[in-house]
């Protein structure tokens, strides 16, 4: 069918939603091309798109046509799927509710018994939930940190862990086989709920799991008091259990973002409500000033993701492209400012934070294991082997890291952390997604223990870089929307394989890591590399220094990560900033 024909079958529909109807009606001839020029497309990441009609928007047929490839798998795969069932969570977003409601029913009516939330709660918790209900699998509707037009669709497997490649594929194939989603019969949410295949949850997990996430302190009668914090969720799941738990572990000096702590799919005080980005820390960073905060925290709208910015008080100071300069006549507090972290800087803080106290306290494991991913800094992995800790890489994912802790089980192996550069991290394995709960009290903890001792985060980050090192790593992030957009990011991939660079801002490329091919190429040979298959390519320079670049697998645009290392800062800086510039420029005249 052509475009054309798609939107016109769909406008014919004497089955489709009212409002979408209207939708569809309003559409402009860029929004039917962009609504109907493919399938919206169920990757090893699940769904993720703009809410609206059409064959590549989340609504509630492409929910439904998901969920029937998740029944089939569930019930040609897992033993008592009916009966054991499966969980489902929803963020704050616009039609979150509606869709996990819509999962429920789809499953229902395959005979899957669904345990649904009866409101908002973070990630993490749902993959708590898979394990402590006993399902064989879960639901997140969430499209994590993405602007408010969007959502989407997660699904779990019964280790609480995302569904991994080799298994996405056969629910694809289930996916695939649906023809019409007009023809998708389901019986009543309430039917359903009587019959006991839909039965709400809250309280009890809510519990269960602010127990389990207690568990990670290390140091819980450190003085809390002294610290003090300033908690935002963005406008989504994480605010109540925070202040529930922050409270129960002893901390009283906490001060939260009220405009931003009631969930809302508009996320009206944000314009990206991702921690990654320093615009979301503004109310935080003015209260924060007003109460004299040491560090504020903010996570992400399903809280799989906390970002964190530490208080600066050096009248000039600058890291991380951020730059401060203070004048002298101010008061104390006018005087603080804040330095956003990196999830590579963070994560490294948390690795060394865990090892030291466990080597101090005797209970450091003879063989632990940590888990960071290709595209994260060598700065923890270091760490992490200075304390005789095995370190293994993963493709971008946590769902990666969660089956390594999956198969860690029952082995002679501690878990001991795991965490990407995007801000995700997990402390303990009971959860086997990034968990931003948890890392809200290690962070909590870890900057209580160093105030103590006279301290700030950035203090002791900076007694790292001594150690190990002076690293840094960026990001670049480059938008192509639409048909076109996919196209020109395949393209870039493409002339990045068939014609790598030779040389990067003056150093030669002596490594190539091409994820798709699983093979490495170093001084004319090759080696398998062993890790599933991905459209990936990582280059490494003769100085250590690299560079990554992938497509994103939730958002539409290619992802260019870079990281470098010397015995200085500012050094550092500029290889990063060279090599930026570089690849860049390869970019750009690619894609011209």
């Amino acid at each position: 069918m052509t475009i054309t024909e798609k939107y016109n079958n769909w406008l014919a529909q004497p089955k489709l939603d009212g409002v979408l109807k209207e939708q569809l009606e309003a559409m402009n001839e860029a929004d039917i091309e962009d609504a109907f020029y493919t399938e919206l497309e169920f990757g090893t990441a699940g769904m993720r798109g703009i809410m609206g009609p059409g064959t590549n928007r989340m609504n509630i047929y492409t929910i439904r046509k998901a969920n029937v490839g998740f029944a089939k798998y569930l019930l040609e795969n897992e033993t008592d799927a009916k009966t054991k069932g499966v969980a489902i969570a929803y963020d704050s977003r616009h039609q979150s509710y509606a869709f996990a409601l819509e999962s429920a029913v789809v499953l229902g009516t395959y005979g899957i018994k669904t345990y649904v939330f009866e409101s908002p709660r973070p990630t993490p918790e749902l993959s708590f939930a898979v394990r402590n209900l006993g399902c064989v699998g879960g639901i997140v509707i969430t499209a994590s940190h993405n602007p408010p037009a969007y959502n989407g669709y997660k699904i779990y497997d019964a280790s609480g862990s995302q569904v991994l490649p080799d298994a996405t594929e056969l629910v694809i194939a289930g996916v695939n086989a649906v023809k019409d989603v007009f023809e998708i019969e389901v019986l009543s949410a309430q039917e359903l709920q009587t019959s006991g295949l839909i039965e709400m949850i809250g309280e009890a997990v809510d519990t269960a799991y602010i127990e389990a996430v207690k568990t990670i302190q290390l140091n819980p009668q450190v003085e809390k008091s002294d610290l003090s914090i300033v908690f935002t969720p963005l406008h989504g799941t994480a605010g109540d259990l925070v202040n529930r738990l922050l409270v129960e572990t002893g901390y009283t000096n906490v001060s939260f973002v009220k405009e931003q702590t009631q969930p809302d799919g508009d996320f009206p005080t944000v314009t990206y409500p991702n921690p990654e980005e320093p615009a979301a820390f503004t109310m935080a960073e003015a209260l924060g000033k007003e109460v004299g905060a040491d560090i504020l925290l903010a996570t992400d709208p399903d809280a799989d993701r906390m970002g964190v910015a530490v208080a600066i008080t050096d009248t000039n100071y600058s890291l991380n492209n951020q730059t401060f300069t203070m004048s002298e006549n101010l008061t104390p507090n006018e005087k603080k400012d804040y330095l956003l972290l990196s999830g590579n800087q963070t994560g490294a803080l948390m690795v060394y934070y865990i090892l030291t106290q466990k080597k101090e306290k005797g209970t450091l494991p003879t063989k632990g294991r940590v888990f960071d991913t290709i595209v994260s800094s060598a700065l923890g992995r270091m760490i992490a082997q200075s304390f005789g800790m095995t370190v293994t890489s993963t493709l971008t994912g946590f769902k990666f890291i969660g089956e390594q802790a999956r198969l860690m089980e029952d082995t002679d192996e501690t878990y001991v952390f795991g965490y990407e550069e995007s801000y995700g991290s997990l402390v303990s394995d009971f959860v086997r997604d990034k968990d931003a709960l948890q890392a809200v009290l290690l962070l909590s903890e870890a900057a209580a223990y160093y105030k103590t001792q006279g301290k700030t985060l950035n203090d002791v980050l900076h007694e790292i870089y001594k150690i190990y090192g002076y690293y840094e790593e960026a990001l670049e992030n480059i938008s192509l929307t639409g048909k076109s957009g996919s196209e020109k990011i395949k393209t870039l991939l493409a002339t990045f394989r068939s014609a790598p660079p030779v040389e990067v801002a003056g150093v030669k490329v002596v490594k190539i890591y091409d994820y798709l091919t699983q093979r490495q190429r170093e001084n004319g040979g090759e080696t398998v590399i062993d890790l599933p298959t991905s459209d990936v390519l990582k280059y490494v320079l003769a100085d250590g220094s690299w560079f990554v670049i992938r497509p994103s697998g939730t958002e539409p645009k290619a992802k260019i990560y870079i990281g470098a290392v010397t015995d200085c800062l500012s050094q550092t800086s500029q290889r990063v900033l060279a090599i930026k510039a570089d690849v860049l420029a390869l970019v750009n005249q690619i894609l011209k």
